[in-house]
């Protein structure tokens, strides 16, 4: 199987499918929890910046509204696929349930690379496709957030045609929102802290030493960025990073703060000073003791699984690993985190700002961050214990957690009518 023939729909099934064997589900609950609730799929024309006009495609997938409203972020990419879409929405369905928060999963996306496009193309386009989706979207049925290559000034425009259709202001539709217009303090770094507190907690399992401990991240986003960041500060020695251009080693260790200046300067981490340059592949294969791909799906396969040196795998992007590449790393003794614990941050924090917006009143960072501490380490546990009682690994146990939960939820409500 080569890296573009690999479905990620198809692999998010595959993974509902062996825990819903383990389960015990029944026939009907597979048929109910197996497929997406809604898709949508949408062409719209944009006026670009010469006069002309293209054409650009959109999804908007509900995979399960079964705990509450559907929750899921927004990506911008010439990669986006439907089944990308469907998958994502719904390994946030088991996101959402395994750390125990009120939503449902949901995704969407449009194909476009927002690079090739100016600020008011880029604005044209969200706004368009913010009311071709105004169908599904809403503060109490689904609510947008930032994902790849969209940010907090993406959903405040999805916010603001939103609103001018209702003629009032409606904060809650999306999260991850500027602060001016209704934002949560500590939501840009959600994500990353919450890959801190899990990579804190399953180090801890595994009797290493943060100060001892070599990392490698993937990806310099929000996500791999601000956990580079973050995790330098506890003490542990990042050894490599990459972005979406440029891969960089020091097996001294890499001053970040450092290398996220230079970032911004330069756009990229290419070329930064007392590193040398590694590929994408030589990256995920550099000696270190932990591993975060913190990019897009599929960068582990098995064609490269073999070649993982990490004892502790943290997945702060999704999917970042095949099921092939999976047992692979299982059977080599690697302890693999799951996207749907390891990136919770992001959705636990973005049920905060919702929370807020909903009830108009406003929460300091510290308090938020205690309570993102708290249902992560909470939710880290609980799937730990599930993995020793089940004799799992820590995704399968995670699953059985999740999808159990969903499917209490859907059993308990019955089929309309």
């Amino acid at each position: 199987m080569t890296l573009e023939s690999i479905n990620p729909y198809e692999v998010a099934v595959a993974q509902f499918d062996e825990a819903a064997d383990r389960l015990g589900l029944s026939q009907s609950m597979r048929t109910v929890l197996r497929k997406p609730k809604r898709e949508l799929t949408v062409n719209f024309p944009v006026r670009m910046d010469n006069g002309d006009v293209q054409t650009f495609t959109g999804y908007r997938v509900q995979h399960n509204i079964t705990r509450g409203p559907a929750k899921g972020g927004i990506r911008f990419s010439p990669q986006v696929s439907l089944d990308e879409v469907r998958a994502l929405a719904m390994w946030m369905t088991w996101k959402c349930a395994v750390v125990g928060i009120p939503f449902g999963g949901a995704k969407g996306g449009v194909i476009c690379d927002p690079r090739k496009l100016s600020r008011n193309e880029l604005e044209r386009l969200t706004r368009r496709y913010a009311t071709e989706i105004s169908v599904l979207i809403g503060p109490n049925s689904d609510i947008p957030a930032p994902d790849v290559n969209t940010n907090p000034q993406v959903m405040a425009w999805i916010m603001d045609t939103y609103s001018m259709h209702q003629g009032y202001s409606v904060p809650a539709v999306v999260t991850g929102k500027p602060l001016a217009i209704g934002g949560s303090e500590g939501r840009l770094e959600a994500t990353a802290r919450g890959v801190q507190i899990i990579t804190r907690e399953a180090v801890k399992h595994m009797d290493m030493i943060p100060e001892r401990s070599k990392v490698v991240i993937q990806g310099f986003g929000n996500a791999g960025g601000i956990a580079a960041r973050l995790l330098h500060e506890e003490g542990y020695k990042i050894v490599g990073l990459s972005d979406s251009g440029a891969g960089v080693y020091n097996p001294k260790g890499i001053d970040v703060p450092a290398a996220m200046r230079y970032s911004r300067e330069h756009g990229s981490l290419r070329d930064l000073p007392d590193t040398q340059a590694v590929t994408n592949q030589e990256l995920l294969q550099l000696p270190c003791h932990i591993l975060i791909p913190a990019a897009i799906e599929n960068q582990i396969t098995k064609e490269n699984a073999a070649g993982v040196q990490a004892r502790l795998i943290i997945e702060a992007a999704n999917g970042p690993i095949t099921p092939e590449a999976d047992q692979i790393l299982h059977d080599k003794g690697a302890m693999i985190v799951p996207d749907i614990l390891a990136n919770a941050g992001g959705v636990t924090v973005s049920y905060f700002e919702w929370v807020q917006d909903q009830q108009d009143f406003f929460w300091a960072e510290q308090e938020i961050n205690q309570k993102l501490e708290a249902i992560m380490t909470r939710a880290f546990a609980a799937v730990y214990n599930k993995a020793i009682e089940q004799s799992s690994t820590l995704r399968m146990a995670a699953y059985l957690l999740a999808v159990a939960r969903v499917a209490e939820a859907t059993e308990l409500r019955g089929i309309y009518p």
